[in-house]
Order: C-alpha cells, then sequence, then structure tokens
C-alpha cells in the first residue's frame, strides 16, 4: 500500500498535545463543581448560596452580554486581558480561594472562552486536511442527501463522507468499517457515493434490521426511477432522429434497441448499477462503412452527452443501494462475548456466498449486529477483513474510546476518523474510587490524566453535552421545567422524606397543565401517595420559590459556558492517547459540522505510519 504524494498538515507535537491538557485540567479543577452538581438538587442543596457569591441577575447579564455571543467570537474581540490572565494563572481572580465560589463571572466567561478549542490553537482546519489529501475525485457527483435525511444528519453524511473518501484514497484503502453505524446513513451514502466497501456494525439488531428495511422501500423508488430514466433516454433520443437524416436514423434505432430494450440482463442481476441505465460506447462500431467518421463523432458526442444527462439524474437520488446489494449478518451473542466455532464457520460460509454472488462492482453496503468493546477481534466479524479505515459518526459513550483503542491495536486499521457523542455514558476509572487496573475504561485515555486520577463526574460530563452555540443564536433553556423539577425534589424530601429513588420523572413536564397536575403525575410515577397532598399545599411550595427561578436560569447559563471546556477535556485526553502510541504517524482534532446544526461536531482523526 502506498500514499500519493502530499505533505499532511502542521500536527500537534505530544508534548504541546499535554500541555494543552494540563492547562485545560488546572482550570477545570477549580471549575467544575458548579457542573458536577445536580439541577434537580438545586434547592434541596442550596447550590446557588454554596458556589456562587455574585448575584443571579448580575450573572445572566453578564453572561448575556459578554457570555455566549463573546465566546463566539475570536477571544481578542472579547477582552486583550485575558491572555495576560491565564498566563499568569490567576485564578483567584475568578474563585475565591477560600470559599471557592464563583466571584467574577466576566473573567470566568473569558477563561471559558480561552480554554474552548477554538483558541486552544489545537485543531486542524478541515481545509487544510481536505486540500493535502487531494486527489482522484471520481464518484463525487453531488447527490441529494436531504430527500432522504434530514437537514442534520444530511449535514453531517455529506461532510463526513468527503473527508472518510479522501483518507481512503490517500492511504490506497477500499474498505470502511462503520462501528456504531445505526441505520446506516453513512455507510449507505460512502458505498454508493465513493464506490468503498463498507461494514456498518451495530450493537442493536433492530438497527441493523432498519438498515435493511430502508433499502427496501428505497428499491421500490429506484424500480420506479429507473424505467423512468429508460423511458426519458429513449423519449429524447427518439425526439433527436426525427431531425436526422434516414440514414442516421437507421443508426440510432441500431443503436438505442439493444440498451433500452434488453431488461432482462437488468432483472438477472443482483445490482443494478448506472452502467446499466446509459448505452455502451461501444456502439460506433455499428454501421461504420454507412456513414462518414465525421458523423460518427458527432454521434458519439450527443449519446455521450445523453449518457452524462442520465448519470446526473440517477446519482440524484442514490445515497443508498437497492435492498438486493445488502447483506444483513447478526451476532445472537447479546453479551459481546466470543463467537463460537459454528458462528464463525457460518459467518465464513455466508461472506462466501456474498463473495460469489457479487457483481463486478465493489461499492457494497454490509450491516452487521455486534457488540464492539476494546479487545473484539474485527476478524471473527469480518471475514474477508484487509487493509481500513475506522470510522464513527456520533459514537455513543466508551464506543468511542474503544474504536481509537481497536485502530491502534490492529495493523489492519491504517486510518481512523472518529466523531463522538454522549459523554454522560463514559465510563471512569476514578469515580467510584474503584482499584481495577484490567479494567478497560471510556476516561480517562492518556498517561497524564491516569496519573493524576482525574474524575468529571456524570453531572459533568452530561453538562459537557450541552450546546453553547444553538444557545447563543437564542435556543432557549429549558428553565421552567428544571424548575419544576427542582421543587419537585423539595415536596418529596420534605413530605415523603425520600432523598434517593430508582424511579424517574421522565417526561412528565410536557405532559402536564400546570405545576400542580406536575407534581401529582410525578408522584403517581415514583409511587408515592399524592393524596395526602392537598392542592393548597402543592401551590404554597411553588410561591415559595417561584421568585428564586432566576437562580436556576443564572445557574444552567453557567454550566453552558463551561460545557465546551469540559468537551476540550475529553477530546484532548484522546488525542494525547494517540501521541503517546509509536504506531501513529500523523493525530489531530479537526472540526468537521457546523455546530448550531450538530454540537458534537469535533473529529478525532489519525493515520498510521507506513
Amino acid at each position: 500500500m502506498s500514499r500519493p504524494p502530499g505533505a499532511l498538515p502542521p500536527q500537534l507535537s505530544p508534548a504541546a498535545a499535554a500541555g494543552r491538557l494540563r492547562r485545560v485540567a488546572r482550570f477545570l479543577a477549580r471549575a467544575l463543581p458548579l457542573c458536577r452538581a445536580h439541577t434537580v438538587e438545586f434547592y434541596t442543596r442550596g447550590l446557588w448560596d454554596r458556589l456562587v457569591a455574585a448575584r443571579p441577575a448580575a450573572v445572566l447579564q453578564a453572561l448575556r452580554a459578554a457570555g455566549p455571543l463573546a465566546l463566539r467570537r475570536p477571544l481578542g474581540e472579547a477582552s486583550g486581558a485575558a491572555a495576560a490572565l491565564w498566563d499568569d494563572d490567576a485564578f483567584s481572580n475568578v474563585f475565591c480561594e477560600n470559599s471557592k465560589k464563583l466571584i467574577n463571572v466576566d473573567l470566568f466567561a473569558l477563561a471559558a472562552k480561552y480554554y474552548s478549542l477554538s483558541n486552544l490553537g489545537v485543531c486542524t482546519p478541515l481545509e487544510d486536511i481536505l486540500q493535502a489529501m487531494r486527489g482522484d475525485n471520481q464518484g463525487t457527483t453531488g447527490i441529494k442527501t436531504d430527500e432522504f435525511m434530514n437537514n442534520k444528519k444530511s449535514h453531517e453524511v455529506q461532510v463526513m463522507s468527503e473527508l472518510v473518501d479522501k483518507i481512503a484514497n490517500y492511504c490506497g484503502i477500499k474498505q470502511v468499517i462503520d462501528i456504531g453505524s445505526g441505520k446506516g446513513y453513512l455507510s449507505s451514502f460512502l458505498s454508493m457515493q465513493y464506490n468503498l466497501q463498507v461494514y456498518g456494525i451495530d450493537s442493536s439488531n433492530s438497527n441493523t434490521n432498519g438498515a435493511h428495511e430502508r433499502n427496501r422501500k428505497l428499491k421500490k423508488h429506484w424500480r420506479a426511477y429507473q424505467s423512468r430514466g429508460r423511458a426519458n433516454l429513449k423519449s429524447q433520443r427518439l425526439e433527436k432522429a426525427d431531425d436526422r437524416p434516414l440514414e442516421s436514423e437507421i443508426k440510432c434505432k441500431a443503436i438505442d434497441e439493444k440498451p433500452l430494450n434488453n431488461d432482462s440482463s437488468l432483472q438477472s442481476q443482483d445490482q443494478v448499477t448506472i452502467q446499466d441505465l446509459v448505452p455502451s460506447c461501444s456502439f460506433t462500431e455499428v454501421a461504420t462503412s454507412e456513414t462518414s467518421k465525421q458523423t460518427e463523432a458527432d454521434l458519439v458526442a450527443r449519446t455521450q452527452s445523453d449518457e452524462s444527462k442520465l448519470s446526473e439524474e440517477v446519482l440524484a437520488i442514490l445515497n443508498v443501494l437497492p435492498s438486493d446489494a445488502v447483506e444483513v449478518f447478526s451476532s445472537s451473542h447479546g453479551n459481546c462475548g466470543e463467537l463460537c466455532e459454528e458462528e464463525k464457520a457460518q459467518r465464513k460460509m455466508a461472506s462466501l456466498k456474498a463473495k460469489a454472488s457479487k457483481t463486478s462492482e465493489s461499492n457494497l453496503y454490509f450491516p452487521l449486529t455486534s457488540c464492539i468493546t476494546a479487545e473484539t477481534e474485527l476478524s471473527d466479524i469480518i471475514t474477508d477483513l484487509e487493509d481500513c479505515m475506522m470510522v464513527g459518526l456520533h459514537t455513543c459513550g466508551d464506543l468511542a474510546a474503544n474504536t481509537l483503542r481497536i485502530f491502534t491495536a490492529k495493523p489492519e486499521i491504517k486510518a481512523v476518523c472518529s466523531v463522538g457523542c454522549c459523554y454522560h455514558l463514559l465510563s471512569e476509572q476514578f469515580e467510584n474510587q474503584e482499584d481495577c487496573p484490567e479494567e478497560v475504561w471510556g476516561f480517562p485515555m492518556c498517561q497524564y490524566l491516569k496519573d493524576k486520577g482525574w474524575c468529571c463526574g456524570r453531572n459533568a460530563r452530561m453538562s459537557a453535552c450541552l450546546a453553547l452555540e444553538r444557545v447563543a443564536v437564542g435556543q432557549m433553556l429549558p428553565t421552567e421545567s428544571l424548575f419544576y423539577r427542582a421543587v419537585l425534589q423539595v415536596i418529596i424530601e420534605e413530605i415523603y422524606g425520600v432523598t434517593k429513588s430508582d424511579r424517574h420523572v421522565g417526561k412528565t413536564f410536557s405532559k402536564s397543565s400546570s405545576f400542580i397536575d406536575y407534581v401529582r403525575k410525578s408522584l403517581k410515577k415514583l409511587e408515592l401517595d399524592d393524596s395526602k397532598l392537598p392542592d393548597s399545599c402543592i401551590m404554597d411550595y411553588y410561591e415559595k420559590y417561584k421568585h428564586r427561578m432566576n437562580e436556576l436560569e443564572a445557574f444552567n447559563m453557567l454550566k453552558v459556558v463551561l460545557a465546551p471546556c469540559i468537551e476540550v477535556l475529553i477530546l484532548l485526553d484522546r488525542l494525547c492517547y494517540l501521541k503517546e502510541q509509536d504506531n501513529i504517524a500523523w493525530s489531530g482534532l479537526v472540526k468537521l459540522f457546523d455546530p448550531v446544526k450538530s454540537p458534537r461536531c469535533y473529529a478525532v482523526i489519525a493515520l498510521k505510519k507506513q
């Protein structure tokens, strides 16, 4: 396997990446108590008085004026003092050294900006990656993904698939493993648009079946479009033939009859390709003696133009394969255990049968069901595994970390492009102070944070999922529903003496007509007797805390402003883990998506040494 000439963009050195990580960790060590607290306990634990010295109105005013909106601008536009402040590590200006409370909201907002990915200088621009890997752009005729996906998914698939294709082409590979593939949006697009062989692996059998069902439904659309495309092409040619001399008309008839009437050949194939819908260029051998070379050249040009028009029309709706091109394999082991020898043999046989039934086209999408862990042997799942790259579009929790571990451990995986999500589902080694050195954890991954015994906590990781950019453009936080839940917790503890419960209120707020209705429905879900609680008592609690709703709103805004910094810590942990490996030639963080459309927008990318 060889790579085309062309230098990759500059990358952050291991020492520089570790330095950025240490600085972010130092800041978060002081700031994280704001995010480790749960808003459900906001009033019962007196969180505002414990953690914030400023008044709620002052916090809201400061954050609205210089917080989220300023955080979307370069740091220099917001303030020139931030760099000097944090170079001096003057954390006491933000938090009180004694009480540990937040005392300077303006500097807190600027510090959060300073420690965001956009200002730390750790990201490689997407344009630089694409430019460095520029090469053959075959198969990149625009396909309208928004016909089959929502706006968010269409944006993600279009951007990420182009990058994956560039990396695969740069590494000289044609096989892609899509981890956590879900319904197969990215997998099918990579397969059809870029002619890659894609294995989509998801732990949910229903997702695998969903990918198959989605292709089955689109087959009907495909067949109708196929028929319409042939009819349109024939009609166009007949119209052109009417304007041509008789000699040329005879020639056109000889050309058209074979490709447009030979439907049996189409029906006998498992896959329908673009070549099946356009005429072959071999028609130039027909009736050559009956026309001049110039007339022949004109006809070739016109027919090639017809080919191009039909190809563009077909590609406009082809972001997935017809269902006949989909192979579905499923593992019966839901507990992520090793495959038994019988299953391995069955899969090998299924793979051989699939190979035997393939056409000459290599663009196939195979949905598979399997639970992926750090110890997963891909060769047990994919029998024809070859040099490949791993991708993951919004892989949940530990799956993103395990994707990187598998990448570093398996020599056949030459590159990885992983966009993680659901940070609250990460397992943390030091969260419960458990001594399990043999266990594989989602966080931390790098040696520095391991040595420090670093822990975020579930509530902080949940905060990392908040979308600052969406709040900055006007999307409101669900303050009222959070307020209802926080006051409900006061009622539960004071009236019923319950501080912990395995039951959850769920989405009761959206189904409630008033606070009284919300409380009664919630108590029933929690299996607490609401008959002992009159409406007047419920309203007394509401009135008692109503004037403090702005505290909750301000507290959640502080969490939103801090959210990107927690995400930075998690992503830098993963990047530093890759920098610690000896077999990695290039690694970096790349912002792929518009964060308003897709808040989890950063990819961890790495390529192996040759």
